[in-house]
């Protein structure tokens, strides 16, 4: 746990004025794309996104987090994210035009990002041991959230990595001692929902066993499921930090 937060540390006493800039950028692209969604801004985010991702995999993961065991396969996951934004660019894949869907859990996810420093500092943290808005789990929300505000055409491939990666940031409240990844593992259930919902709609005119009447059930039950696991784990959670 000493290594997990000394790297935290590191990685925000160095770069704590580029994460700003990352932020800000984010907020400028993210308001045109809903004010004044050109070609130019479409294809600017995107590559926003692939450098972001390739920020974490380069700079978090290779460089300030190096100490830590796995820190080259995490690297990797963020750099095949990474990629596949270049790849949806060069494709056409994601227009990144409004879809007019899920607008208010939307603009929640695109906002927590910022959400993340108060809920460290709420939870007794002060800086550089905190989570700030340019780390792993703050940038995989906002990647959702983008996704269901602007991707009519989901890439389901980049929805799994990032629930994944929910999946995984779960595992760090209980070793490392971090409630703010519940912020992710939490709002991957719904999103979860929707995008596979949206994949199995979009290709329900095709032959398929089970049907996508049934497919649809099977992942309503399955996201509650994972819902109840979560629930489930953050009220043990609160357990063993209330016996701290």
């Amino acid at each position: 746990m000493e290594i997990f937060w000394n790297t935290i540390a590191a990685y925000n006493a160095a770069t704590w004025l580029a994460q700003i800039v990352f932020t800000v950028i984010a907020a400028l692209l993210l308001g045109l794309l809903y004010l004044r969604p050109a070609p130019a801004v479409r294809v600017a985010m995107k590559l926003f996104m692939a450098l972001l991702n390739f920020w974490i995999a380069g700079v978090y993961y290779m460089v300030y987090c190096r100490p830590r065991e796995y820190h080259g396969m995490l690297a990797l996951f963020w750099a095949v994210m990474g990629g596949i934004w270049i790849y949806d660019l060069c494709i056409k894949h994601a227009s990144l035009e409004r879809t007019g869907q899920h607008n208010g859990f939307a603009i929640l996810l695109l906002t927590m990002p910022l959400l993340y420093p108060f809920c460290s500092l709420a939870l007794g943290r002060s800086f550089p041991i905190m989570t700030m808005p340019v780390m792993p789990c703050s940038v995989a929300v906002f990647t959702i959230g983008l996704m269901l505000a602007f991707s009519e055409r989901v890439n389901i491939v980049l929805a799994m990595f990032l629930c994944h990666w929910a999946l995984i940031g779960l595992s760090k409240v209980y070793f490392f001692g971090i409630p703010e990844d519940y912020l992710l593992a939490c709002s991957t259930v719904p999103a979860l929902y929707i995008f596979f919902r949206e994949y199995v709609r979009a290709n329900a005119d095709r032959p398929s066993k089970p049907s996508g009447r049934v497919l649809d059930a099977l992942l309503l039950v399955l996201c509650l499921v994972i819902g109840v696991f979560f629930t489930f784990t953050l009220l043990h959670q609160l357990d063993l930090f209330s016996e701290i």
